[in-house]
């Protein structure tokens, strides 16, 4: 199938010469110039991944982004590219602590764009369990740590048998750190195994994923604390 892919900007130039650029890689693309309306469509009809420019009149792409993530499966676990202005760090650090997957800074190159929608794409079905875990109907894909269960194949978390929904690359850094309890990864390593394609992120995307994911946790134990941090090493996965 088609995958489509969501392009929200107000900017109609953008809108038009990146729609046309995707489709003739063979993706399908809807484009609003606007995050309300955006917002009402993906309700009704979800995409395979969006790419939010931050500075938007009405609903910008921070909200937008915070309210996708409060909805529920798919819509919630979509994949979402940030595209924020041009060396303004605190946009990035925003749109990460927000539940984006990815950023990329204006102008960009259309090049670049699809490669890292395509590289998400891939690790979506890496977290899904596709392909070398065998799919959906594979047991032993299952990982199990203490109170922490992840079903790769259905990309489910649970804490306590409280569900736990995170995203693309929050999912990818936690199963790297949990495969492998007591053991320290350092932020270069987790960035190979949430950024396995050649994309170049700064190492604090890192440090912003795991914030989020600790608060994710935390939302249902406060006293979650599974996610150890060495600084100046890295993190590890705390042994029960």
């Amino acid at each position: 199938m088609t995958q489509m892919i969501a392009l929200v900007d107000d900017d109609r130039n953008i809108l038009t010469s990146v729609s046309i650029a995707l489709q003739a890689e063979g993706f399908g693309t809807r484009v609003y110039s606007d995050g309300a309306a955006a917002l009402r469509a993906f309700a009704e009809n979800p995409p395979d991944l969006g790419v939010f420019d931050i500075k938007m009149p009405q609903m910008d792409g921070l909200e937008l982004l915070r309210r996708v993530r409060a909805a529920e499966p798919p819509l919630s676990i979509m994949p979402v590219i940030f595209l924020t202005s041009k060396d303004d760090e605190l946009d990035e650090a925003e749109g990460l602590g927000a539940g984006a997957d990815d950023y990329i800074t204006k102008p960009f190159s259309q090049r670049l764009l699809i490669a890292r929608i395509r590289a998400l794409l891939r690790r979506q079905e890496l977290a899904r369990g596709n392909g070398e875990q065998g799919g959906e109907d594979d047991a032993g894909a299952l990982v199990r740590r203490g109170r922490l269960e992840m079903d790769p194949a259905r990309h489910k978390v649970s804490w306590d048998g409280e569900p736990v929904t995170l995203t693309v690359t929050e999912f990818l850094i936690l199963d790297s750190l949990a495969q492998r309890p007591g053991v320290v990864k350092s932020r270069n390593q987790l960035l190979d195994a949430a950024y396995q394609d050649d994309v170049f992120v700064d190492d604090r995307t890192i440090d912003s994923h795991i914030k989020r994911i600790r608060r994710k946790f935390r939302a249902i134990d406060g006293s979650f604390d599974a996610i150890e941090t060495l600084y100046g090493v890295g993190y590890r996965f705390g042994e029960e």
